[in-house]
């Protein structure tokens, strides 16, 4: 049975999200020995499966099937789209659970990895979560009540960084990377980070070198995305053998990542939006202030994408291939003769370092705020070859 057909049967015996990752995870870990966790509730739902599902016969025709022999093994936590996933599963790495609570980034999830994530983290019992090499989570900064008062693991309770503590608590993995916001670090005058630090140092008891900031561009993709990276480690051993990774050396720019085809009339801007945006922009530098229109040259790097806003708008780019300019949306004027478009979903991809094997099930919007939330696969890689050197795996 091939995955798609799977899935075909799995969706019409109208398994609700919860059932699908159960039954999802308990398929993708029956020849790795961690379905244990999974068998007993993922039976019962086979009952109500209209057809017999053989879990050694299925044939995982899916971009990214999990390692046959794996190296160790891993769970991906506020996993989006499988950013993280992707990089550690390139490593040799088995992930063994996986949590996002966002329906749209499941579905993209299940259509690469062939599992459904876990909602909510927060209502995830850790004994429902399998032991573990490695933890990886790129959780979401909350404000904490009362950051810096250095009252450790009690301060982070009521934040999303509670849930990655929580578990690195119950199943102390033999290490674990965390990827924020660059302004985690500053983030209430340093408190927030502090606070952090800790919680994994003192409460936990995991030897956590000073964070770094990780710049994607620096590791092979055309993009200036600067995200701070957090790694911890049980053992002291590996701690002391554990450096972040030096530049690849490798400049990449946008004439890389862009569209070998002609695109869509959908993604150029008509003459009225871009003269409105011109205007925005000639208002805002009279006050002194930046806008964040802007278009980037093919020898240039992309600003960060980023989701909402002006994020598909400060990085446009030029494209004189488009040959017919009938619009095939609603827009104000006419398609600009300029050659100036959006970047398309796939461009976006790239940016963050998806293969172009990376299937994208959803709408531009929802892929567009997909690509925007995650992260940056090869700077995840480079740290990930780095962590697994120093644990010796």
């Amino acid at each position: 049975m091939k995955f798609t057909e799977l899935k075909e049967i799995l969706v019409r015996s109208g398994l609700d999200t919860y059932e699908l990752a159960v039954l999802s995870h308990y398929l993708q870990n029956y020849e790795v020995g961690h379905r244990n966790i999974y068998a007993s509730e993922a039976r019962k739902i086979l009952k109500k499966v209209d057809r017999q599902i053989d879990p050694g016969e299925i044939r995982w025709n899916i971009p990214f099937p999990a390692t046959p022999q794996p190296k160790f093994t891993f769970i991906d936590l506020f996993a989006g789209i499988g950013g993280m996933r992707t990089a550690f599963q390139s490593l040799g790495g088995k992930c063994v659970f996986s949590s996002e609570w966002d329906t749209k980034a499941q579905e993209t999830y299940f259509e690469n990895f062939g599992e459904v994530p876990f909602g909510d983290i927060t209502k995830i019992e850790s004994s429902r979560v399998p032991r573990h090499d490695l933890l990886v989570a790129g959780f979401p900064c909350q404000a904490f009540s009362i950051a810096g008062a250095r009252g450790g693991f009690d301060d982070t309770r009521g934040t999303l960084f509670f849930d990655v503590a929580r578990l690195i608590e119950a199943k102390k993995p033999e290490a674990f990377l965390l990827e924020n916001v660059k302004g985690l670090k500053s983030h209430d005058r340093g408190r927030t980070l502090a606070t952090i630090l800790n919680t994994l140092r003192d409460d936990l008891g995991y030897y956590v070198p000073d964070p770094e900031i990780v710049n994607a561009r620096n590791f092979g993709v055309p993009q200036n995305r600067e995200r701070i990276f957090i790694v911890g480690f049980r053992r002291k051993s590996a701690f002391t053998e554990f450096t972040y990774p030096a530049p690849v050396g490798k400049d990449r720019t946008i004439n890389d990542i862009k569209e070998s085809e002609e695109v869509s009339v959908k993604y150029y801007m008509s003459t009225q939006y871009l003269r409105t945006l011109e205007e925005h922009r000639r208002r805002h530098e009279a006050k002194g202030n930046g806008f964040g229109f802007e278009i980037i040259p093919d020898d240039g790097v992309a600003n960060a994408i980023v989701v909402g806003g002006m994020g598909r708008e400060r990085n446009l780019v030029i494209d004189h291939r488009l040959t017919d300019f009938r619009p095939v949306t609603k827009i104000k004027g006419e398609v600009n003769r300029r050659g100036i478009r959006r970047m398309t979903p796939r461009e976006w991809a790239r940016l963050q370092g998806f293969p172009d094997k990376f299937i994208i099930p959803v709408s531009d919007a929802q892929a567009y705020k997909q690509f925007g939330n995650s992260v940056a696969v090869p700077a995840i890689a480079a740290t990930g070859k780095k962590i697994l050197k120093a644990l010796e795996f």
